[in-house]
This record gives C-alpha cells, sequence and structure tokens, in this order.
C-alpha cells in the first residue's frame, strides 16, 4: 500500500495505490498551516494504511539536482523522522504539465488552491513508481 507525494510549499498533492497497482488521488493538503498539512498526511496514511510513501523528486530537464530538490530532500528527512516509512524518490519531470495537458484536452478549468492538479500529480508520479516495479525497471527511481 503506497501513498504517493508530490511535494510543494503551499499544497501537497496525495494519491493512493495498492497491490492492485492503480494510482488514485486523494484530497490534497492545501491548509495554510504546515502543522496541518502534516497532519493531513498522517491522517491518511493511518487511513489508507500505507505502508511506503512514493516522493515527486524534481530533477531539473537537464538532470541535474537543484534547489528545488534540496526542499524536497528536507521534506522527506520530516517524513522519515515522523512516519518511519520507507521513502522513495521519483522523477517527476513534466508531471504537473501532464496533469495540464489533460485538463486542456477535457476543456476544463482547475482551480489551483485547491491541489486537485497536485493530487494528479501525485497519482501519476505514484503510477510511474508502480509501472517500474511492475516492469523491474528503475527507469524513473532516483536513488
Amino acid at each position: 500500500k503506497y501513498l504517493g507525494i508530490d511535494w510543494g510549499e503551499k499544497r501537497i498533492g496525495l494519491a493512493f495505490a495498492d497491490e492492485i497497482g492503480i494510482a488514485l488521488p486523494l484530497k490534497a493538503a492545501v491548509s495554510t498551516s504546515k502543522k496541518k498539512r502534516m497532519q493531513q498526511i498522517e491522517d491518511t496514511i493511518e487511513q489508507q494504511n500505507a505502508q511506503m510513501l512514493i516522493v515527486g523528486y524534481p530533477i531539473n530537464m537537464d538532470g541535474t539536482i537543484g534547489p528545488r530538490a534540496k526542499e524536497v530532500d528536507l521534506f522527506i528527512e520530516e517524513l522519515i523522522k515522523r512516519f518511519n516509512l520507507p521513502v522513495e524518490r521519483v522523477d517527476e519531470r513534466l508531471s504537473s504539465h501532464t496533469v495540464l495537458q489533460g485538463y486542456k484536452e477535457e476543456k476544463a478549468k482547475p482551480r489551483r488552491e485547491s491541489g486537485e492538479i497536485d493530487s494528479r500529480a501525485a497519482a501519476l508520479i505514484l503510477q510511474d513508481f508502480l509501472e517500474a516495479q511492475l516492469y523491474k525497471t528503475n527507469s524513473k527511481i532516483v536513488k
């Protein structure tokens, strides 16, 4: 059972998948309080009985690690300390772009502040991880 996470300073997208292997977006953590966002992650871990956290890792288009990835590293350290669960990093390049393209095709206008885009991005990140496991590749997993 996996919890996918798309970290952002203001919004944290969340998604879940079980042994069936289909990632589904959940309600994003969008509180203005960091403490409340972390509490929502904790509540979601408990509700879904998540055993592993899959975190989108923002690698630059040229493959380098930039300041944003370092912020995610700090967030991951916090997750490990607080929840004591294994964490995998997954290359999230273009995940939000892909989600926005889907909205364009649906002719829908998402409200960014709702966190819906972030949770759909978390579902894409989680699905990439699941498919890498299924096909035994590590193409998207960042070590």
